[in-house]
């Protein structure tokens, strides 16, 4: 699939550290998207070299929208993100243009111009991320990681049982990236459901001096709300913002390596397996001679938390 994108050539702060980490962020905001997004150029760590966009909280032509918003400042999931993706609070439309190519024809050309400098966070359905591999053999080898937000790690996924929303949404593209080699850091929903942005929290950056804490409490009274109803949790679960901050500050999550593979079909359509290397199995089986991937596996919860509130807060 064809997919928008905006070009953002700056971090959108004044200075910058050494190097910072060249980063696309492949996303379909959806308001925890677009939490990470505004993170992401807020944070001196990375260079944001665009953002590339699919379906899944909203359709792909939302996503860009979003995130034409987003950068000047199949299945759509609007019942939690409301119709517009933003919560229903009605932004104006984008003065930013989007670029004339496809998500996968950029991931290719920025990937392949800075050869193991440029990381990906992914952080709706892995279609994007396939195509760029189908087109360019060599895309796995020449991107630095991929840090991807998807499935369900021996915990309930949030589709049904067996699936998490961004795996569900295109498993055959997310078993394609699973298996291609890449340097592959993925967190699942089984860590992302241990951080909760409580109600306190929310009140908390609505009072700070943070240039973006009024935008981010009106689009998460939406969710919020959506959450209390679904979940019974008065707050939100902070799945995107905590794979971004698995990509900048990797020391607050532990990890465990083994080969994943995604049900592409039947009853459990979307599930994601790992091979721990608990056993030698006796013969070959479907995850064998694939390269492993890190799979997060604990997460320090106050430490995110305090990551979070204090990039957000930033005046």
């Amino acid at each position: 699939m064809a997919s928008g994108l905006t070009g953002a050539n700056s971090n959108g702060v004044s200075g910058s550290r050494a190097n910072p980490e060249k980063l696309i962020i492949d996303t379909d905001p959806g308001i925890d998207d677009s939490m990470t997004i505004l993170m992401a150029f807020q944070t001196l760590e990375v260079e944001v070299l665009g953002l590339t966009t699919t379906f899944g909280n909203v359709s792909t032509e939302d996503a860009t929208r979003n995130s034409l918003l987003l950068g000047g400042i199949p299945r759509v999931a609007d019942f939690v993100h409301g119709s517009d993706g933003l919560g229903n609070i009605s932004l104006p439309p984008p003065k930013a243009k989007k670029l004339d190519k496809t998500a996968s024809e950029f991931l290719v050309e920025k990937v392949s111009e800075y050869p193991g400098e440029v990381s990906v966070l992914a952080l709706g359905p892995l279609t994007n991320l396939a195509l760029a591999i189908r087109r360019d053999s060599s895309f796995a080898r020449k991107v630095k990681r991929v840090v991807i937000l998807g499935g369900a790690f021996f915990a309930l996924g949030n589709v049904n049982p067996a699936a998490e929303a961004n795996i569900y949404g295109d498993p055959e593209a997310a078993d394609i990236v699973f298996t291609s080699g890449a340097n592959i850091v993925v967190v699942g929903i089984n860590i992302t459901t241990q951080v909760i942005f409580t109600d306190a929290d929310i009140f908390q950056l609505r009072n700070s001096r943070g240039k973006h804490g009024q935008l981010i409490c009106k689009m998460c009274k939406f969710y919020r709300d959506w959450h209390v109803k679904s979940d019974g949790v008065y707050g939100i679960f902070l799945h995107d913002p905590v794979s971004f901050v698995a990509l900048v500050r990797p020391d607050l999550f532990t990890y465990k390596r083994g080969v994943v593979r995604v049900e592409t079909q039947g009853l459990c359509v979307g599930h994601t397996l790992m091979d721990q290397g608990l056993k030698k199995w006796n013969s070959n089986n479907p995850w064998t001679g694939f390269s492993p991937v890190s799979v997060a596996w604990t997460v320090d919860v106050d430490g995110v938390i305090k990551y979070v509130k204090e990039t957000l807060m930033k005046p």
